[in-house]
Order: structure tokens, then C-alpha cells, then sequence
């Protein structure tokens, strides 16, 4: 048996942490250091910044874990446990000085790499511009707590008209990519009230365990994405699946409370 609340506890500490260290460190002249998928996904200094706070705080904890992160920082671990990791999700908000971008980290078992192969035990997402952590552990609800102290319990939406609801998406960073993305886009802006492009996906599917998402849908999301975000909604009472109705994956991932995410799920997969 896996101590969640202990995972939990830690994954909130780091993220914290972490979240302090890019606020605090960002350059007034920061610029990016790098590309990754093609010339417009960058990587700042702070991303791997972070990942190498978040990897040492990690490590010293939990030495036999293992570690799947977002710039590369991949440790193979001998325990059953993996830390899957985004640093700064939201990096091209960042870089602009756009106050939404945060810090995911997140427990699994299993392979992340391998959908449907994982299972998240515990998870925290930081948006350190507005002081709040969402947090996490399976079986245990999901929470917001603000920089106050206070922590009030999180759940989806209640809405059941798709026509009326509120969806976030996001798109990728190679011409490809963004295509079929923009393609998706024409078939699902008919059904719904509007279309949110917020910039981090973390921070998207935490709006959808609070409500201020009614549904979310994205083609290209990787492990550290999701993997917090999508306990998250599961502890909040919504759903997310991936393509026809299984694992949330690259190749697609839908989330919304379970009325929103049917009647999203049925337009996006055909």
C-alpha cells in the first residue's frame, strides 16, 4: 500500500517550492534558452531551473523513486512509485510575463510513458501568480488552498447542456499539429457557449475541478500535462478519457463533468 497522503504532502512542498523559485528568479531579461518541437516551443532557463529544484527536493525524499519530467530530467527509479513533472507549464506565458503558467507535479504507479499503463495517486498543481495549489490524493478529494491558509473542497460543474458551457482547449507548437488542432476547433465551436485558450493545461483542467471549465478537450498532451490535472477531476466528480472513451493520451484527452464530457467526448471522437 502506497502512503497518499505522505505523496500528497510532498508533491504540494516541492511544487510550492518550486513555484517560489520561478517567481522569485525570474530574470528581468529573461529569454528563451531554447527550442524543443519546432522554433515556437521554447524553454527557458527557468524551466530547467525548476526541474533541477524539483528533481534534488524529490530525490532526497524518496531516493529509489523514479522521475519522468517535462526538460529531460528522467531518473529511473527502483521503487513502484514515479514522479511525473512539469516545471513550468505554461512556458511561453511565462517567458511573456502572462500570469498563467504553473508548476505540476504528480505520484503514479505504472509506466507514464505507456497509456493506460499508469495510475496517479497523488498530485498538485501551483499557480504561483495568484497563491493557490490545488491538490490532491486518490481516494481523498480534491482541494484548493490559497496563500491565506484557507482550503475549501473542490467540485466540477454542475451543467448539463454542452450548448451552454464553457470549454478550454489548447494547441501545439509544430504547423502540423496546430492543423489538426484547428480543425477539431471548427467542429466543436458550434456546440458550445465559447472557447477559452488559456495557455497551460495544468491550469485548464484545474478550472475544470472547480467549475470555472464546464469541459476541456486537446490534442497532443503529455503525461506531465495531465497527470495532476486528471486526478484532480476525478477527485472533483468529473470524467476524463482519451480517444473513444479510453486512457486521456498525445493523441487526445477530454475532461468536463460527466454530463459536458459525454456530449464532448461524442463530437471530438468522430
Amino acid at each position: 500500500m502506497h502512503d497518499v497522503v505522505a505523496l500528497g504532502r510532498l508533491a504540494v512542498e516541492v511544487a510550492l517550492a518550486a513555484g517560489r523559485l520561478i517567481v522569485d528568479g525570474r530574470p528581468d531579461d529573461l529569454i528563451a534558452s531554447a527550442t524543443k518541437s519546432s522554433p515556437t516551443d521554447v524553454v527557458t532557463v527557468m524551466d530547467t531551473r525548476s526541474e533541477e529544484l524539483i528533481r534534488a527536493q524529490l530525490l532526497a525524499a524518496r531516493p529509489d523513486d523514479g522521475i519522468h519530467g517535462e526538460e529531460g530530467a528522467d531518473h529511473l527509479g527502483t521503487s513502484p512509485v514515479t514522479w511525473v513533472v512539469d516545471p513550468i507549464d505554461g512556458t511561453v506565458n511565462y517567458l511573456y510575463g502572462i500570469p498563467a503558467y504553473a508548476v505540476s507535479i504528480a505520484a503514479v504507479t505504472g509506466d507514464p510513458r505507456t497509456p493506460g499503463e499508469w495510475e496517479v495517486l497523488a498530485g498538485a498543481v501551483v499557480d504561483p501568480s495568484r497563491g493557490i495549489v490545488y491538490h490532491t490524493t486518490l481516494g481523498g478529494g480534491a482541494h484548493a488552498t490559497r496563500a491565506d491558509g484557507s482550503t475549501r473542497v473542490l467540485h466540477v460543474g454542475g451543467l448539463a447542456d454542452l450548448g451552454g458551457a464553457l470549454v478550454g482547449t489548447g494547441f501545439g507548437y509544430t504547423p502540423e499539429r496546430r492543423r489538426q488542432q484547428a480543425e477539431l476547433l471548427l467542429e466543436v465551436v458550434p456546440h458550445v457557449r465559447d472557447i477559452r485558450r488559456i495557455g497551460s493545461a495544468a491550469l485548464d483542467l484545474c478550472m475544470v475541478a472547480t467549475g470555472q471549465l464546464d469541459g476541456f478537450y486537446e490534442i497532443g498532451l503529455n503525461p506531465w500535462d495531465l497527470a495532476a490535472g486528471w486526478l484532480l477531476i476525478r477527485e472533483a466528480g468529473g470524467v476524463v478519457t482519451g480517444p473513444h472513451g479510453g486512457a486521456p493520451s498525445a493523441d487526445l484527452t477530454v475532461a468536463g463533468n460527466p454530463a459536458v464530457h459525454d456530449a464532448l467526448a461524442a463530437i471530438v471522437n468522430r
